[in-house]
C-alpha cells in the first residue's frame, strides 16, 4: 500500500528506473510543442533552468533549439525573452548548440532585438550574440547578418551591461580577418576607450578592450580616436600598470603600435601619462612577447640626435635616465639607477627561483628525445 508520500503521488511522471532529468527533459521537451502559447513560455523557462549548469542537459535539449527559434520568429513579443535566454544556455559551452542555433535562422529576430526599446530584450540578444561569435563557423555569418554596426551602436548607447557584452563580442569577431575592416569602417574607438576608461583595469572587458584597440590603432584614425579621447592614453597605460598578463600585452603593444608610427607625434602623449614605471616592471615580470615590446619601447621614448653607434650602448639603465632627464630634471641618473635597481633585484630573485624549480625537476627524461609523438597526451 502506498503512503502519501510515495514517489508515484509525488510526481505521476515518476519512473523508478530512470533518473529525474531525463523526465523534466522529456517533459520539456512535449510541453514546447504545445499549441498553448502559455504552455511553450513555461517550458522555455523550463530548458533555460535545466540548461544554467548542465552541459548534459544542454546536449539532451538539443533538439529544442528549432521549436524556440520558431518562438523568437513568430510568437509574441512575451515569448521572445523567455525562449532567448533559453538559447542562450542552451548554447553555452555548447559548439554544436552554437552552430544549430544559427543554422535554425536565430540570427534575424536576433539581429532585430539588437534595435529593441526593451532594454531587457536588447542585453539578451547582446549577451546571445557573444555567446553565438564565440564559434569561429559563425563569426563570418553574424557580420554577414549586419550585426557589427548594430553592437558599435550598443557600445554608444547601451545599458552598462550590454556595452560590456557588445565589446566582447565585437572582440571575438574581430579574430575573422573580414571582419576587422568592417569594425574599423564603424569607428568604434571613441566608444572602446569610454568602456575601457569606466571598466576595472584587471578586468576580462579591459583584456578585450585592449585587444580591440591594440589592432585599430595599426590605423591612423584609430590612433587619432585614441589621443583626442581625454584620459585614452592614460587608460591604456593604466592597463599596462594593473592588468592581467594579456591585458598588459596588448597595452603595451598599443603603445608601441603608435611610437612605431610616428615617434615625434606620439612619443610626448605617452610620456606624459607615466609610462614609465609600469614598462619598467613589464621588462622584467611580463609574458616575453610583453617584455621584448617594453624594451622596444622604451629605446623608442628614448631621445638621441646621434646615431646608436655614437653614444652609449643602449643598456637599459641609459634609457631610463634618458628619459627621465627629459622628464623631471633633477637628480636624473640616481632616479634611473634606483628603478633599474629595484627591478634588476626582482629579476634576479626570479630567475634564482626558476632556477631551484629547474633543478628539482629536471631528469634526463626531460631532454628532447626524436620520434616523439606529434600531439599531447589525452587528459
Amino acid at each position: 500500500m502506498e503512503t502519501p508520500h510515495s514517489p508515484s503521488q509525488r510526481d505521476p511522471t515518476f519512473e523508478p528506473d530512470e533518473p529525474r532529468t531525463p523526465i523534466a527533459v522529456r517533459r520539456a521537451l512535449h510541453f514546447l510543442h504545445s499549441d498553448e502559447p502559455q504552455v511553450r513560455v513555461h517550458a522555455a523557462r523550463d530548458i533555460r533552468r535545466l540548461t544554467k549548469t548542465s552541459s548534459r542537459c544542454r546536449r539532451q535539449l538539443a533538439e529544442a533549439v528549432g521549436p524556440l527559434v520558431s518562438m523568437l520568429r513568430f510568437d509574441s513579443p512575451e515569448s521572445h525573452q523567455p525562449a532567448l535566454l533559453a538559447l542562450l544556455n542552451l548554447a553555452v559551452k555548447d559548439e554544436k548548440n552554437k552552430i544549430n542555433i544559427v543554422e535554425a535562422g536565430a540570427l534575424e529576430p536576433i539581429i532585430k532585438f539588437l534595435k529593441s526599446e526593451d532594454l531587457n530584450l536588447q542585453e539578451s540578444a547582446t549577451a546571445a550574440l557573444l555567446t553565438l561569435s564565440a564559434s569561429s563557423t559563425n563569426k563570418p555569418i553574424i557580420s554577414a547578418c549586419g550585426a557589427i554596426p548594430l553592437l558599435v551602436e550598443i557600445l554608444k548607447q547601451g545599458s552598462s551591461q550590454a556595452k560590456v557584452d557588445a565589446v566582447m563580442a565585437l572582440s571575438n569577431l574581430s579574430t575573422y580577418p573580414d571582419n576587422f575592416s568592417i569594425i574599423l569602417g564603424t569607428n568604434p574607438t571613441t566608444f572602446i576607450v569610454n568602456i575601457l576608461k569606466a571598466c576595472k583595469k584587471s578586468s576580462k572587458t579591459a583584456e578585450k578592450c585592449c585587444v580591440l584597440i591594440e589592432s585599430l590603432v595599426e590605423y591612423d584614425e584609430g590612433r587619432t580616436a585614441l589621443t583626442s579621447e581625454e584620459g585614452g592614453v592614460l587608460a591604456v597605460v593604466e592597463v599596462l600598470e594593473s592588468g592581467t598578463l594579456q591585458s598588459k600585452e596588448h597595452a603595451v603593444g598599443t603603445l608601441l603600435t603608435m611610437c612605431n608610427s610616428d615617434r615625434c607625434k606620439y612619443r610626448e602623449p605617452i610620456l606624459r601619462e607615466g609610462v614609465i614605471p609600469g614598462l619598467l616592471e613589464l621588462t622584467v615580470q611580463g609574458t616575453p612577447k610583453s617584455q621584448t615590446k617594453a624594451r622596444t619601447l622604451l629605446q623608442l621614448l628614448r631621445e638621441s640626435p646621434y646615431p646608436r653607434s655614437e653614444v652609449q650602448p643602449d643598456t637599459l639603465e641609459n634609457i631610463v635616465c634618458n628619459i627621465i632627464s627629459q622628464i623631471d630634471g633633477d637628480d636624473q641618473s640616481s632616479k634611473a639607477k634606483k628603478m633599474l635597481a629595484e627591478m634588476v633585484q626582482v629579476s634576479m630573485e626570479q630567475s634564482l627561483r626558476h632556477l631551484q624549480q629547474r633543478a628539482l625537476v629536471c631528469t634526463p627524461t626531460d631532454l628532447p628525445i626524436a620520434g616523439c609523438a606529434s600531439e599531447v597526451q589525452s587528459k
